[in-house]
């Protein structure tokens, strides 16, 4: 197909394409069962885990920016009629509440210039839990290991906070730089992520700003980098945390507490 088409991988748009057919089908596999499923795919390319899915019985909702490859989605398309729907469109801009009117999963082979973004994007929406059942995202495994990262590691940070408040996240397989084509510099991993329980009055918007001032200065104490934060250090003393700590020692749910502080 990519021989047909003359596709070739387009670094501008983080694009390494995934062709080895057992490995996609591992990978469509860890979200269980999706015959009849609905899956919405970000950044397709020339369709080998589209394909996976496709064979796994999933209806395919798949937003592809690159216009090249969209006669080779088109022809998957023709293969499994009535399975496939291919949108042109910067991912970034799509509202998937347009799209879904009833639960899907997301599984994606993530652009590595927008996959932290989307990640972001799909983990801070207002209503919760979302739409979506489930999350199977391909990183950079050093972006992998931040979001499933627990405190105390040099890994842990703002992404491992945001994904795990809300998530329970594990690291499902790695995959190989090998596997890719054209093989790119960095190793690559696959995070499953599905949605839990909210904890009650912590606003996401306040999180997403504690988190950034926190982890603006990593190795700052963090009553250093919370008083430029309103209420910042009040907080602090009213859970009981010591302000002489830094960020990286500080627990998901100790964020979500100062948080929820901030919050009120």
């Amino acid at each position: 197909m990519i021989k047909k088409h003359g596709l070739t991988a387009n670094k501008a748009l983080g694009q390494n394409f995934l062709l080895d057919t057992q490995l996609l089908s591992r990978i469509a596999s860890v979200p269980g069962d999706l015959q009849d499923s609905l899956v919405f795919e970000v950044g397709p390319g020339p369709g080998g885990l589209t394909q996976a899915l496709l064979q796994a019985g999933a209806k395919v909702k798949a937003v592809e920016r690159d216009e090249r490859c969209l006669p080779a989605l088109q022809e998957l398309s023709n293969h499994f009629p009535d399975q496939l729907n291919v949108i042109n469109e910067d991912a970034l801009k799509i509202d998937l509440s347009q799209l879904f009117d009833t639960p899907f999963h997301i599984v994606s082979n993530l652009p590595y210039n927008v996959g932290s973004a989307l990640l972001i994007k799909w983990l801070s929406s207002a209503d919760w839990p979302p739409a979506w059942q489930s999350l199977t995202l391909m990183f950079q495994r050093e972006v992998a290991d931040r979001i499933v990262a627990k405190e105390g590691s040099s890994a842990y940070g703002r992404l491992s906070i945001l994904a795990q408040w809300r998530c329970d996240a594990k690291l499902a397989m790695s995959v190989h730089r090998s596997a890719f084509t054209p093989p790119p510099k960095v190793m690559s991993a696959i995070v499953h992520l599905t949605p839990k329980e909210q904890p009650e009055s912590v606003s996401p918007e306040m999180l997403a700003k504690l988190t950034q001032t926190a982890f603006s200065q990593r190795r700052k104490m963090l009553r250093q980098s919370l008083k430029s934060l309103p209420g910042g250090l009040d907080a602090l003393k009213t859970v009981g945390i010591d302000g002489a700590r830094r960020p990286e020692t500080v627990s998901v749910d100790e964020f979500v507490t100062l948080a929820r502080c901030l919050s009120a």
